[in-house]
């Protein structure tokens, strides 16, 4: 008797595990494959028809009319948009924002994230002396700008020292490498793609950094390390910082730009295993140090008189740049968008052996 009820809980034993195995090939024959995730990270009015943010050319380029999702755990009233392939979710501004965002979407059953390249796109500072607003750059590392030890300037005994302290316990989380690989495949199809300035900038930049020959150039599309921060900062020691940073961890290129989610991001799909199908898009829409005069307490006290913001044509930080630096990011990404659609970014298979 015990054998035959032994025999009976096999046996559903075994029907369970099939069920659930049928279940589970049904479940990812129907999820929608995604070939392209695009994360922006904030917008600045409506998706489709005013001032450009961040996701705007991209929506009207690939998701309008498509079909837009809820997302659990992701902000109230946000959506992942979709469309042939093609999705876009807004994270939200910070690293925390950036990493739970990215993770809630690529948790979603509903949807096949296996094949996908996940491009994160968005504005930056430049760092002084190498590159210019407007410029775009494709990243090949992003350091944590917050990881390690921090102190006041004013407590420093070396005035002219750096005030970040590596603290090597850090390391397994502070820095992101993208796959070397897909960064040259990548940078060869979107190095000579031509990109736009305006005069006001140009001239911007020609006043606040003597006419130097870096800062009167045009913007061009570049590789750099990006330096991911959870604090908007500006200011000699915090740039002397970051290139100590980019040193220190030993970045393939050099501090290019400063921004606030990137890290995160690729620390989320580390997790996922999916690191090696990242790409960073980042255009320079302000400089990582004070110009003309500015200062922390003209820039950032609540009762200053300097309140307009970066996408203001007035900015006294960005000079009328931002929507043209904006669409200098989709000139560029759009190349990549398309050629990761069919199949021409991806690397070629390699032959089995005979």
């Amino acid at each position: 008797m015990n054998g035959k009820r032994m025999f009976i809980l096999l046996c559903a034993a075994l029907l369970l595990w099939a069920g659930v195995g049928i279940r589970s090939a049904n479940a990812r024959e129907e999820a929608i494959p995604i070939q392209v995730l695009l994360l922006p990270k904030f917008e600045v009015g409506e998706l489709s028809g005013d001032f450009p943010g961040e996701a705007q050319y991209y929506y009207e380029a690939y998701l309008c009319g498509g079909e837009a999702y809820d997302i659990a755990a992701g902000f109230e009233g946000g959506k992942l948009y979709v469309k042939d392939g093609v999705a876009l979710y807004i994270t939200g501004m910070g690293k925390v924002n950036a990493a739970l965002s990215t993770a809630a979407v690529l948790s979603d059953p509903r949807f096949d994230f296996s094949g996908a390249y996940v491009i994160s796109i968005g504005c930056a500072g430049s760092a002084e002396g190498y590159s210019v607003m407007g410029d775009v750059f494709l990243i090949t590392a992003a350091v944590d700008f917050d990881l390690g030890h921090h102190a006041d300037a004013r407590e420093i005994r070396d005035r002219e020292g750096t005030t970040w302290f590596h603290d090597p316990d850090f390391d397994s989380a502070a820095v992101i490498l993208l796959d070397e690989e897909l960064m040259e495949r990548a940078f060869e199809r979107i190095r000579d793609v031509p990109l736009e300035t305006t005069e006001r900038t140009r001239n911007y930049m020609r006043a606040a950094f003597d006419g130097a020959e870096w800062a009167v150039r045009d913007p061009k599309v570049q590789r750099g390390t990006t330096v991911t921060g959870d604090n908007y900062w500006k200011g000699m020691y915090n740039h002397q910082n970051a290139l100590l940073m980019t040193k220190t961890y030993g970045c393939p290129d050099p501090y290019a730009l400063t921004e606030m989610e990137d890290v995160a991001i690729g620390m989320t799909l580390k997790r996922f295993g999916m690191e090696d199908r990242f790409i960073i898009l980042r255009d320079s829409v302000n400089m990582d140090v004070f110009m003309l005069g500015a200062t922390p307490e003209s820039l950032w006290d609540p009762n200053a008189t300097a309140t307009e913001t970066l996408a203001s044509d007035d900015s006294v930080e960005a000079a009328d740049i931002f929507a043209t630096a904006m669409k200098n990011n989709f000139v560029v990404g759009k190349v990549l968008v398309d050629a990761i659609l069919s199949g021409e970014l991806q690397a070629e298979a390699v032959p089995a052996a005979a």
